[in-house]
């Protein structure tokens, strides 16, 4: 492949060292997962101050940023934290405690939220001033601004508030995850100080518009309009004091499926009890006074290092209402993706016939993720379909995939759907689109005990004269036509008979019984991606102990397991040259002296998000390529029901080696090389190298 493997080459690997390699198994090796996740979130926050991005591009960030962090602690710390309390304290490949790891989060969070928000204040906010957009505190109100939200409050937000007093016979209340709550002290002037607390409505706009000049826009935010009228909710009291926090719970969902009679009543009780988990941080402006914080630390069984003083509005995830303004001017370019020639003028039976002349590789969002939804639109309607099979994980609501199924069930056909319930934070729509397939007559089955079913597949089954014909799609994305457009992604479309028979294979393991674990093309977790992958490195490095041209490239979303990160440590100490594109957790250090120093690793950051997980091997010029739904992590290795498919047309190897992997490796805009010591730098351009944005390119050419 001389294309990518000269250009690595002129950048040549780290100088060959004489001193004896360190053991691969030392802590020293291994960069901690946590604290990789953060500094992907000071990735996305470098996205946010980047000055040649459109500014509500920006707020779009910011707003990504927030909710990361809210994930980050309902998964991540909550997890140190159940450790810490059940006494089954696990060491982190790095060789840290959990509480040692508690300690850095701490530091790092802290760091990442105190930039974010001078961030908001010193730049984007009076950005949004200069374009006209103007976020109003209570003191900038003027009187008829004033008088606009008074009113708003009496006749909206008024009759949903509930006021929740805590005193001797009513207790503290229950704070529900992720909620913004105003707590208040009042008084009736005897000197005595009574607590209560609202909650502030996330079913109304966070941002309230309020009059303005010609021309411009303004608004307040909810909490401001609620605290300007607390006096409405506790008549004849005195308001003493009005501050607001923002509540964080365990959100990791504890089933216990083997114990379970019904998976799905399981799940649905589990969803409900997230609401009343463990807390596990609490966000307070920074004038709160300190009997407030003692207060609720207090109640909610919090350390003081539990708690996060905020320089600003509580919760920046709620900027994304910024996003619905009709601003043009402060966004990207609309694009429009390409329909591949494939498709082009395909439509029903004809469809079919395309897939069934060559393989078809999809590139979202660059490529429409409408041949999809027509693909099963047709099977649903073609009289020569027998049967769809199909995996949802996460679906989105009004989807017109689950509706080209409900189609199909209603035409007669066998449709039988693997619903995963465990999606998490999906589980709710999941379950509700199971139950409306189950009323329809769609074989439902709701994942398996122990794992997530996380491939992602369709089959068709189609008469066609004497024969049956099984016709494919395979995806490293989520059938969902709302983040196909905001996700990058592969989908192919084929009807290689060994292929089929295998995902044929695996539905019936799915939903019914088998041992099976091995399979003729496919690769799946839980049982031969980890082998698999083994047995292609392990022949890439005797290829190169043989003939010196070993080179492997990975794209992936996180690299966090430990053994497959050892083994890419033996590979690059055998010679191999390895590219490692790996958006967010990285736990391999990589241009480490003896043991890693033919090892690069990048993270495109930019406009989508990247989602696509390719696995190539040179294998000598015999190339080999998976595609998938698996990244290299322990849960997705062990604990999940994945999916690797190879790439077997000439054409489509060529594509992803040439164009799409290539353009990935000479991105300078949206790229970060990762340094041995787990920071992250913009590569350096020559002078007079055009500047390569890769997801800029893929859309002016969508198919390579």
């Amino acid at each position: 492949m001389p294309t990518i493997r000269s250009a690595r080459r002129r950048s040549g690997p780290a100088l060959r060292t004489a001193l004896p390699a360190p053991r691969l198994d030392s802590p020293d090796l291994y960069l901690n997962p946590h604290l990789s996740l953060l500094a992907f979130q000071r990735r996305v926050l470098e996205e946010a101050e980047d000055r040649t991005t459109p500014l509500l591009e920006r707020v779009k960030f910011v707003s990504i940023l927030g909710s990361n962090i809210d994930e980050f602690f309902m998964v991540r710390v909550a997890g140190l934290w159940q450790q810490i309390e059940t006494r089954t304290t696990e060491i982190s490949m790095d060789g840290r405690s959990p509480s040692e790891q508690l300690e850095l989060i701490r530091h790092q969070v802290n760091s990442i939220v105190d930039d974010t928000y001078k961030l908001w204040r010193e730049e984007l906010m009076p950005g949004l001033e200069d374009a006209g957009i103007y976020i109003l505190g209570l003191d900038d109100l003027n009187a008829q601004q004033k008088t606009a939200i008074d009113d708003y409050f009496r006749r909206i937000v008024y009759p949903v508030l509930t006021p929740l007093a805590v005193d001797q016979g009513r207790p503290f209340p229950h704070i529900s995850n992720l909620s913004l709550n105003v707590a208040a002290i009042v008084s009736n002037g005897d000197g005595q100080e009574r607590f209560a607390r609202i909650k502030v409505p996330d079913s109304l706009p966070q941002l309230v518009p309020v009059p303005s000049r010609a021309g411009e826009l303004a608004f307040v935010w909810i909490e401001q309009v609620i605290i300007a009228n607390l006096w409405l909710l506790f008549p004849e009291m005195e308001i003493l004091l009005a501050d607001l926090f923002h509540l964080t719970r365990d959100a990791e969902l504890a089933i216990q499926e083997l114990e379970a009679d019904d998976l799905l009543e399981s799940i649905q009780e589990a969803v409900w009890r997230r609401r009343f988990r463990d807390a596990v941080r609490l966000q307070v402006n920074t004038r709160m006074p300190r009997k407030m914080i003692d207060l609720l630390t207090s109640n909610l069984e919090l350390d003081q290092n539990d708690v996060y003083r905020i320089d600003g509005p509580l919760d920046l995830s709620r900027t994304r209402a910024l996003l619905a303004l009709d601003r043009p001017a402060l966004k990207d370019k609309p694009f429009i993706s390409s329909t591949p020639k494939a498709f082009a003028a395909a439509s029903g039976k004809e469809i079919f016939a395309a897939i069934q002349e060559s393989d078809i590789l999809l590139h979202h969002p660059f490529e429409s993720f409408q041949p999809v939804v027509d693909f099963l639109r047709a099977a649903s309607e073609d009289p020569d379909v027998l049967a769809i099979k199909m995996t949802l994980y996460r679906v989105g609501r009004n989807s017109p995939l689950v509706e080209a199924l409900l189609d199909a069930s209603q035409n007669g056909k066998q449709v039988a759907v693997l619903v995963e319930l465990k999606a998490r934070f999906d589980e709710e729509s999941n379950i509700e689109w199971a139950q409306k397939l189950e009323r329809e007559g769609v074989h439902v089955v709701y994942g398996l005990p122990g794992v997530k079913v996380h491939a992602k597949m369709a089959m068709v089954v189609r008469r066609e004269g004497e024969a049956i014909r099984r016709y494919l799609h395979l995806g490293t994305g989520n059938y969902n036509p709302t983040t196909a457009r905001i996700y990058t992604d592969l989908g192919l479309f084929t009807t290689n008979e060994e292929i089929g028979a295998d995902v044929n294979d695996l539905f019936n393991h799915l939903t019914g019984y088998s041992a099976k674990k091995s399979y003729r093309k496919l690769l799946v977790a839980p049982h031969s991606i980890r082998t698999g992958l083994e047995r292609l490195i392990r022949a890439e490095i005797e290829r190169h102990r043989e003939h010196g041209d070993g080179y492997l490239i990975f794209k992936m979303n996180a690299l966090e397991d430990a053994g497959m990160i050892r083994l890419l440590y033996e590979a690059s100490q055998a010679g191999v040259e390895i590219d490692l594109i790996v958006r967010g957790v990285c736990s391999l250090r990589p241009g480490v002296p003896g043991v890693s120093e033919t090892i690069r690793v990048r993270s495109i950051l930019g406009r989508f998000l990247e989602h696509s997980r390719i696995f190539y091997f040179h294998n000598g010029g015999e190339e080999l390529v998976y595609v998938g739904s698996a990244d290299l992590m322990p849960r997705n290795l062990n604990r999940r029901v994945e999916v690797l498919f190879p790439i077997e047309d000439g054409r489509l190897v060529r594509r992803l080696r040439d164009r799409i992997l290539a353009k990935y490796l000479e991105d300078d805009t949206g790229a970060r090389i990762m340094q041995p010591d787990g920071t992250y730098k913009r590569p350096k351009r020559p002078t007079g190298k055009k500047i390569l944005d890769a997801q800029a390119w893929f859309l002016k050419r969508p198919e390579g």
